[in-house]
């Protein structure tokens, strides 16, 4: 029998036999296009011996090809785009979260109905509470040999918010070791932050999203429309992961979100009024967003490095959200508010800087401060776990040095931390409700 060999190339050239004469040959593998396992991820690698025989290095890497395209109407049987990929499958396997499922779960199945593709759908329960390794393990069995048993190559689709986008999305990176999955975020935080990020995860004890794995979607859909039956408090939930892509990366959408963000919050992005030109000015907030975010967040995959933006309002946040039961959004806003303090003690910032970002926070109903701030041990609990999470190589804490542009903070001194805190307080005094946000806490613990 002829087997085919590997598309192998060395850097030098050698005898049969291994010696020191082959100690530096670097010999490179580009495998051929017919072996790939999906047609979303490629990889190539080399292999080098060293000085002896008796050790080697090997150096891989990985490429994938992730698209995010925002959509209108994903499950009018007009829209091709669901049915174009499932069709040539012959069926398609579906996560749904159960409270999508109840509104939106007849256009979904009326949908593969009218395609005539077979829909094996499990609706999970996303809350909270639910995020954890019980619930990831659930799915597997869904997607498993004892359920679906979906193939390695098999999108997986995913419909619901940032909750079920991270365990559904973890449940898939197990899968197989690599399931691709495709994903439908049904409220603004999983639409323009968790749906189309790397980063699946369930929480661990007291520290949120401390254990996953990088899995983005292959394919990521935005529609808007999902957001007109949201409660208006899980749509403002999202507005600040749009906040801190507008402070950190892009001017234009911090004007934006001042000069209409209130409005958009109100007809929940132009879904509850016909407004053409809201409509048009929400499709341009959402997109430059999403942009903004996957730019860094989608080509520094596995965190390789940290200066990260879009962890602005995620340094601190992850320790006190759930002490305090935030809702996620508030969490973040806090963050972001108490950050853009911190960037004007540390002289990163104007004061005009630091009241435009609180206040914008503020018009939105978006805490911007918690006594849990006062709470000195937790603080730096939370930067010990960061810096750790971090690779300790630096907190790398990414403070404002305008509207548009940040910087990094490689360590925050127990002093600093706590003048910044108390700068803080003083500040949002003065402000509506001492800088309480509406509808700030978990009352259930559901969805983010």
């Amino acid at each position: 029998m002829v087997q085919s060999k590997p598309n192998v190339t060395a850097s030098s050239a050698g005898s049969q036999a291994f010696s020191a004469a082959e100690a530096q040959q670097i010999i490179q593998f580009n495998h051929l296009a017919k072996y790939r396992t999906s047609e979303w991820y490629v990889g190539h690698g080399e292999i080098q011996a060293s000085n002896s025989d008796r050790s080697f290095e090997v150096s891989a890497s990985y490429t994938l090809r992730a698209e995010v395209k925002l959509i209108n109407g994903v499950f009018n049987p007009d829209n091709l785009t669901l049915a174009e990929v499932y069709s040539r499958r012959g069926r398609c396997v579906a996560i749904v979260d159960q409270t999508v499922d109840k509104l939106y779960g007849a256009e979904l199945r009326g949908y593969f109905e009218y395609h005539e593709i077979p829909l094996q759908l499990e609706v999970c329960r996303a809350w909270e509470s639910d995020k954890t390794p019980d619930t990831v393990h659930n799915l597997l069995r869904f997607l498993g040999k004892d359920g679906c048993d979906v193939a390695r190559n098999e999108p997986v689709l995913v419909v619901g918010g940032g909750v079920l986008s991270d365990v559904a999305g973890l449940a898939c990176a197990l899968q197989h070791r690599r399931t691709p999955y495709i994903m439908v975020g049904t409220t603004v935080v999983a639409a323009i932050d968790a749906g189309p990020s790397p980063r699946t995860c369930t929480n661990g004890s007291q520290f949120k999203n401390s254990i996953g794995a990088y899995h983005p979607p292959v394919l990521t859909l935005v529609d808007r429309n999902f957001f007109r039956t949201l409660e208006t408090g899980h749509v403002r939930n999202g507005m600040a992961e749009i906040i801190k892509m507008a402070v950190t990366d892009d001017p234009i959408l911090f004007d934006l979100m001042e000069q209409h963000g209130v409005r958009l919050l109100e007809t929940h992005f132009a879904t509850l009024e016909d407004d053409a030109a809201l409509a048009e000015i929400a499709d341009e907030v959402i997109y430059r967003a999403l942009f903004s975010y996957m730019k860094h967040e989608g080509t520094n995959m596995f965190e390789t490095y940290q200066d990260r933006p879009h962890a602005y309002g995620h340094t601190w946040s992850p320790r006190f959200e759930p002490a305090a039961k935030l809702m996620h959004g508030h969490a973040v806003s806090i963050g972001m508010a108490f950050g853009s303090t911190l960037a004007l003690e540390m002289g990163w910032l104007s004061v005009a800087e630091r009241d435009r970002i609180v206040n914008l926070c503020a018009a939105l109903g978006l805490s911007v401060y918690h006594p849990i701030l006062e709470d000195t041990n937790l603080m730096l609990e939370g930067q010990k776990n960061m810096r750790r999470k971090r690779g300790e190589g630096g907190l790398w804490a990414p403070l404002p040095t305008g509207i548009g542009s940040c910087n990094y903070a490689q360590d925050v001194s127990l002093n600093t931390l706590e003048s910044a805190v108390k700068t803080h307080q003083q500040h949002c005094l003065t402000l509506a409700n001492a800088g309480h946000g509406t509808e700030m806490y978990l009352s259930d613990l559901g969805l983010e």
